[in-house]
C-alpha cells in the first residue's frame, strides 16, 4: 500500500469544517418540515456549539498566536476564513430567528415580546417586575480611577452606558457598566391574563433591564447603551506533572475557567461604535472578534422558552423506546451467560445498564464493580448504584475523569461522595484523558470461581444524553473479553504495562496500529482483485496518518464508506486520491455519537465499536478502547442498524464534495429517515 505524499489541499481546515457542521445544524432551524419548537431548539444548539468553538478551538489557535509572538502568515489566512465565515453564520441564525422562528411562533400564541411590542398593562407589569425582582440585584458601576472596568465573567449578560452631564460628586465619568446577575431569570414569563387568549407571553431579563436602564442612573442622562457578552478562553490547563492532587489543583483551575483570555465580543447591532471600540480595547480584541447582532447576546437562552411552553404539536412525536429488557430471563447474568447482549441507544432504553449495576450492587454474589466515568451529570441513578455497593462492602473502583471539559464540577462533586462511601477512586492516567467506556462485575459463583461480566459502550454513562444521543452498548460474559477489560482497569489503576490483547484495541497503544493494520488489510485484498470495503461511522475524522491510509486504500481500490458527523478533514472524490471514498453526515432528531468500524475482511465482516473518533487526540492523547462484535448476528444487526440506514438516508443525510462543501442530499426515491426507521422497528410497540 503506497502513502500519499502530503500534499497542500490534501486536507479539509479542522476549524472550517467544524462551521460547516453548525451551518447543517442550522438547517434543522430552516426545515419547515420541522416543528417549530423543535427549530428554535436547533438555533439554540448551533448558538451553544459556536460558544463552544470560540471557548476552545479558536482560543487555541489565539493562544498559539500570543506564545510565538507574531502571526505566521497560514495562521492569519486560517483565522481570517474563520472569522469571515463564523460572522456569515451567526448573521444567518439572527435572520432565521427574527424573520422565520419568531414570527411563527407568534403566530401559534407564544409571543417574545421585545418593550415596544408591549402593550400599556404588559409595559406596567414589567415595571413593577424590574423594581421587585431585578433593580435590587443591579450594581451600576461608574467608571473612574477608583472604579475600575469590573471582572466580566465568561458568556455572562452586561450593558454598556455612555452617560452625559457630572455625577453626584461634580465629576464627568462617561461611562458605566451593569452586570446582569446570573441568579436572575434571562426568561420571564409574563402572566396568563396579559398573555390574550390562549397565548404565553415571555420578555428577556435584558428587554426588562434595557426598558428601565435611565432608571439606575438619577440625575444622569442616558446618552447610549448595548448589551453585551464576552467570551473567553475555557480550556483549563493543570500542569498534572507538577501537582499532587489533581483533584485539588482543577478546584483551583474551575474558579479561573470564568476570566479567562478574551476570544469574542457580542454587541446588540445598535451599539455605537465609540462604545463597541472601548470593549475591545478593555478586552485587547482586534476588531474582527466583534460580533454585533440583531437580538439577544445570549441565544442560547432562548431554549428556556420550551420549558414553558405545552404544545405538543410544536415538538417532535413523542417517543417511547424500547423497555423490554433484551433478555427474557429476570437473572441478567444467566442471560449474559448464554449470549453477549446488544443495546442501541436511545432507540432501546439505557434502562438495561443501570439495571446491570444496580442489580450487581444488590447482588451478594458479586465481589467487586469496576467502572470508568467520563460524563455522568449531576443526578445519576448509576452513580447511586456504585454508592450503595460501597456502602455494603463490595470493592468498588470507578476510574473518574476529572478533565472531561464542562463537566468537571459534576465529576469532582462524584468523586467526593464516592470516596465518602468507600469507593477507591482514581483520576485516569496523567496526561491522558480517560475516555473509554466500560464497566465490569466480578461476581463468585458455582464452585467458588470468580466469573466477569462487562459493559462496553460508545457513549457517556449519563442520563440525559442517552435519550437524546445515538450509541451502541455491549454487555457480555466472554471470557476472553472480559478479563481483557479487567486488565485495562488493572492497567490504569496500577500504571503497569497492559499485557498483550487478543480483542480489545487500546489507545494510545495499539488502537491506532491495529486501525491501520485493518485499512491496510483491506487495501492488500483489493491490490489481489478481491472485493474490500470499508465502512466507519463517527463524530470526527481528523488524523492525518489514518486520512493518508484511507486515500492509500482508496487508490487500491477499496471502496470507503464515511459517516462524519462533525468535523472531517478527508476530502472526497478527489481523481488519483480519493475517488473510492465517501463521506456524508447525518443531522436529525437524535445527535449521531456512535462509533462503528467495518472491514469486510474475505466476509469475516470484522466489525469494531469504540468511544473513539478518528482524531489525533483519541488516538495518541487519550485512553480509548476499541471492542470487536463477535457473535454473527450481532455483527449483522450493527450492520442492519448502525451503518445501512445511514448510508441509504435520503432525508437527513448531507454529502462532502472534494471542495469541502456540504451538499444535502436529495433524491426522487421514496424519503427515508434512518432515525425514523430505528424508532419505527426499535421503539415500544403500541398495543
Amino acid at each position: 500500500m503506497t502513502v500519499p505524499e502530503k500534499k497542500p489541499g490534501q486536507f479539509l481546515d479542522r476549524e472550517l469544517s467544524q462551521i460547516a457542521f453548525n451551518w447543517r445544524v442550522l438547517a434543522q432551524a430552516e426545515d419547515s418540515n420541522v416543528p417549530l419548537l423543535e427549530r428554535l431548539r436547533y438555533l439554540c444548539i448551533a448558538s451553544s456549539n459556536l460558544d463552544e468553538f470560540f471557548e476552545v478551538r479558536v482560543a487555541s489557535l489565539l493562544a498559539q498566536q500570543a506564545i510565538s509572538g507574531k502571526i505566521p502568515a497560514q495562521l492569519k489566512i486560517t483565522m481570517d476564513m474563520i472569522s469571515a465565515e463564523a460572522h456569515r453564520l451567526v448573521d444567518r441564525q439572527y435572520e432565521v430567528l427574527n424573520n422565520d422562528v419568531l414570527p411563527l411562533l407568534s403566530a401559534q400564541g407564544v409571543h417574545l415580546l421585545r418593550h415596544t411590542d408591549r402593550n400599556p398593562a404588559q409595559r406596567a407589569w414589567v415595571k413593577t417586575y424590574f423594581e421587585r425582582e431585578v433593580r435590587p440585584l443591579l450594581t451600576p458601576i461608574g467608571l473612574d480611577p477608583a472604579h475600575p472596568f469590573p471582572q466580566v465573567v465568561n458568556k455572562s449578560l452586561n450593558f454598556i452606558v455612555s452617560l452625559a452631564g457630572k455625577d453626584a460628586f461634580g465629576r464627568g465619568t462617561a461611562i458605566a457598566i451593569v452586570k446582569a446577575p446570573r441568579v436572575l431569570p434571562r426568561i420571564i414569563r409574563l402572566p396568563d391574563e396579559l398573555s390574550g387568549k390562549k397565548g404565553i407571553s415571555f420578555c428577556l431579563l435584558s428587554s426588562v433591564i434595557h426598558a428601565h436602564i435611565d432608571d439606575l442612573f438619577n440625575g444622569r442622562e442616558v446618552v447610549a447603551y448595548s448589551q453585551f457578552r464576552l467570551t473567553r478562553d475555557s480550556d483549563l490547563w493543570v500542569d498534572e506533572d507538577g501537582v499532587k492532587n489533581l483533584r485539588t489543583a482543577l478546584q483551583g483551575e474551575l474558579q479561573d475557567r470564568q476570566f479567562g483570555a478574551a476570544v469574542r465580543l457580542e454587541v446588540a447591532i445598535n451599539c455605537p461604535p465609540n462604545l463597541s471600540k472601548f470593549l475591545l480595547e478593555q478586552f485587547n480584541l482586534h476588531h474582527t472578534r466583534l460580533y454585533e447582532v440583531n437580538g439577544p447576546v445570549n441565544l442560547a437562552r432562548l431554549s428556556e422558552i420550551s420549558d414553558f411552553v405545552n404544545l405538543p404539536e410544536l415538538r417532535f412525536p413523542v417517543f417511547d423506546p424500547d423497555m423490554e429488557p433484551p433478555y427474557s430471563q429476570s437473572d441478567i447474568f444467566a442471560a449474559l451467560r448464554k449470549q453477549d447482549l446488544l443495546l442501541h441507544h436511545p432507540f432501546q432504553s439505557f434502562q438495561t445498564v443501570i439495571d446491570f449495576i444496580r442489580s450487581s450492587a444488590a447482588d451478594p454474589a458479586v465481589v467487586a464493580i469496576k467502572q470508568t466515568i467520563y460524563r455522568t451529570g449531576m443526578n445519576s441513578d448509576l452513580m447511586e448504584a456504585l454508592i450503595s455497593a460501597a456502602q455494603t462492602g463490595k470493592e468498588v473502583t470507578v476510574i473518574l475523569e476529572l478533565m472531561a471539559r464542562f463537566d468537571e464540577e459534576a465529576n469532582i462533586n462524584w468523586a467526593d461522595r464516592l470516596q465518602r462511601a468507600g469507593a477507591q477512586v482514581v483520576y485516569g492516567v496523567v496526561g491522558l484523558k480517560t475516555h473509554a467506556k466500560l464497566a465490569l462485575v466480578i461476581r463468585r459463583e458455582t464452585g467458588h470461581q470468580l466469573r466477569c461480566y462487562a459493559h462496553l459502550g460508545t457513549g457517556n454513562y449519563h442520563p440525559t444524553t442517552t435519550k437524546f444521543y445515538t450509541d451502541f452498548g455491549l454487555l457480555t460474559a466472554h471470557p476472553t473479553i472480559a478479563t481483557e477489560v479487567n486488565e485495562v482497569f488493572i492497567h490504569l489503576t496500577s500504571l503497569t504495562k497492559h499485557k498483550k490483547f487478543q480483542h480489545l484495541w487500546l489507545a494510545p497503544f495499539s488502537f491506532h496500529n491495529q486501525l491501520i493494520k485493518s485499512i491496510k488489510n483491506e487495501a492488500r485484498l483489493a491490490k489481489a482483485g478481491k472485493p474490500a470495503r470499508i465502512i466507519a461511522k463517527m463524530n470526527a475524522l481528523l488524523d492525518e496518518s489514518v486520512i493518508r491510509a484511507l486515500y492509500a486504500a482508496s487508490n487500491d481500490g477499496v471502496k470507503i464508506e464515511l459517516i462524519v458527523r462533525g468535523a472531517c478533514a478527508l476530502r472526497p472524490g478527489v481523481v488519483g486520491m480519493s475517488e473510492n471514498i465517501s463521506v456524508r453526515s447525518i443531522i436529525g432528531r437524535f445527535l449521531e455519537h456512535s462509533r462503528i468500524f467495518y472491514f469486510r475482511n474475505e466476509l469475516a465482516h470484522d466489525t469494531y465499536l469504540s468511544s473513539a473518533d478518528w482524531m489525533n487526540r483519541n488516538l495518541f492523547r487519550r485512553i480509548e478502547v476499541g471492542f470487536p462484535i463477535l457473535d454473527k448476528n450481532l455483527k449483522k444487526r450493527i450492520m442492519d442498524e448502525g451503518l445501512l440506514p445511514y448510508l441509504k438516508d435520503n432525508t437527513n443525510a448531507w454529502v462532502l464534495g472534494e471542495d469541502g462543501e456540504y451538499l444535502r442530499r436529495k433524491s426522487r426515491a421514496l424519503p427515508f429517515s434512518a432515525q425514523q426507521y430505528l424508532m419505527d422497528t426499535l421503539g415500544a410497540q403500541e398495543e
